[in-house]
């Protein structure tokens, strides 16, 4: 137990030892301070300046990109006298990069490693932004604004190039601003625009060029009305397809609730990814609701309009023990429409019963080739429609509304049978048109004395008793159901045993 207690110490004693000669082997540096970031606009590449750091013995600077409080190395400068240096990225095309520098410090020890200066002050390079607004003939200039420290920024210079000329500076926008308006330009041009930072010392911080033209917008060649389809929370979804090559982002969605009807608009839905979703709370689903989008320009003109979608209504009637199911035919796919899937919930939730072709609306069903299924207080019924050879690709579907019925819940008992094994009604059981939650039937002679008992729904009585063979006589029967839809349901009778032989 000695032993073991002196080992102890000596590994904590062998740990602390490590640990301060590490921190003796090298000291950790003061951070430099990171002056300025600058994007160059023609090339793309980003320019730093820093201040060494105020510590001895700095071997390197550390360049990182910069987020969320943490630091991702980029580049490693080996000077320590280096103050400025220039990296080639595209990341600044497309948004702000932050970033921070480091000074590193070798070990005092070789084959040591060294240690790195804390993260400096955090610099983001400006990105800006242009939007043309064609209608009314105005460019839309934005930029997130350069940070006062350490340098303060005076002003923003707009800097403006024509169909490829140079870069002349044109605007000038006070340092609280981030936007600015062009109006006087010409149209059918291409424009490039650079937002300059002009600090206190008198350098300056640039952004990325965005460059435009002030041409009209594209608008789609072809718009896809996907599908309108019930969603499970019972409201329209609607979803488009837009030609890629589209520059509209604004769309005009509208309604009519009639072929004949007039169409009205309900929303002005945008696309994200050339993809227009939209979910009609309004519509009432139990009528047939048709939809249309159009692309809008610039000028809230629509230049593009999509063909016409529709919702599916289903309808139920019974007919006997027939289930008729009926729908209207979807209206209208640019493609064919494939096939109509019947999906059926008796219980345990939806599966495909059975499919019908493109240009059919109606499936009659037997019930009693669902009775045995069915394990719910209600049997539901829903349609899917699928589209084929649609000329841009897209395989639409469109369920239907779901609609319910009860089942249909008979019981149906023989009063007479005849076991003499001529395969003709040689049991006798209760017939059930439904599978029942309870079920509990006995058969007793007229004393009293139990024939037959059984839980099981299924099973049938052969007319024996105790293995003896069955007799001709008129024997007595008690029958309990629970149906699926929670009705107790209790039954009494006779049956006549009856041998043909």
């Amino acid at each position: 137990m000695i032993k073991w207690n002196f080992n102890i110490i000596t590994i904590i004693f062998s740990f602390w030892s490590c640990c301060i000669f590490s921190q003796i082997n090298c000291t950790v540096p003061e951070s430099p301070l990171l002056t300025s970031v600058s994007v160059q606009p023609e090339t793309g590449k980003t320019d730093f300046t820093w201040t060494l750091s105020p510590s001895t013995g700095i071997a390197a600077y550390i360049l990182y990109t910069y987020k969320n409080g943490d630091g991702l190395p980029i580049d490693t400068i080996w000077d320590p006298t280096a103050t400025s240096y220039t990296i080639s990225t595209t990341a600044s095309k497309y948004f702000s990069v932050s970033y921070v520098v480091t000074a590193h410090r070798l070990s005092a020890v070789p084959g040591l490693p060294g240690c790195t200066s804390p993260l400096s002050n955090d610099l983001s390079t400006i990105f800006c932004t242009s939007v043309i607004d064609t209608c009314n003939k105005k460019i839309s200039v934005k930029w997130n604004k350069y940070k006062d420290y350490p340098k303060r920024v005076k002003e923003y210079k707009i800097l403006v190039s024509a169909n490829g000329g140079p870069l002349v500076e044109m605007y000038t926008v006070a340092s609280t601003e981030d936007n600015y308006t062009i109006s006087d330009f010409a149209t059918d041009s291409q424009y490039c625009i650079v937002v300059r930072a002009l600090l206190e010392d008198g350098t300056v911080s640039n952004s990325n060029k965005s460059c435009l033209s002030t041409k009209m917008q594209q608008p789609p060649g072809w718009i896809n009305a996907d599908q309108a389809s019930i969603s499970s929370d019972n409201k329209i979804s609607l979803s488009f397809t837009i030609d890629p090559l589209s520059e509209i982002r604004l769309f005009r969605l509208e309604r009519k609730n009639s072929q004949s009807g007039t169409f009205q608009e309900i929303a002005q839905p945008a696309s994200d990814g050339g993809i227009v979703l939209f979910t009609d709370n309004k519509a009432d689903i139990n009528t047939v609701n048709y939809y249309r989008l159009s692309a809008i320009n610039s000028c809230n003109i629509p230049v593009t309009v999509s063909n016409i979608s529709s919702n599916i209504v289903l309808s139920l009637k019974k007919a006997d023990n027939d289930i008729i199911l009926s729908w209207n035919s979807y209206k209208e796919w640019l493609g064919m429409i494939s096939s109509y899937r019947l999906f059926i919930d008796t219980g345990n939730g939806f599966e495909e019963k059975e499919s019908v072709a493109g240009n059919d609306t109606v499936i009659i069903l037997r019930y009693k080739e669902l009775m045995y299924e069915v394990s719910g207080s209600e049997i539901c019924f829903y349609v899917n429609a699928s589209e084929t050879s649609n000329p841009y690709g897209v395989a639409g579907q469109s369920l239907s509304t779901r609609i319910c019925t009860e089942p249909i819940e008979l019981i149906t008992v023989p009063n007479v049978f005849t076991p003499d094994n001529d395969l003709i009604n040689d049991y006798f059981r209760p017939v059930l048109s439904f599978t029942p939650l309870d079920y509990h039937l006995i058969i007793s002679d007229r004393k009293g004395i139990v024939l037959f008992e059984t839980r099981d729904f299924m099973a049938e009585w052969d007319g024996s008793n105790k293995g003896n063979p069955p007799q001709q006589d008129v024997v007595l029967w008690f029958l309990r159901v629970t149906t699926p839809s929670g009705k107790s349901i209790s039954k009494t009778g006779t049956v006549t045993i009856f041998h043909n032989k």
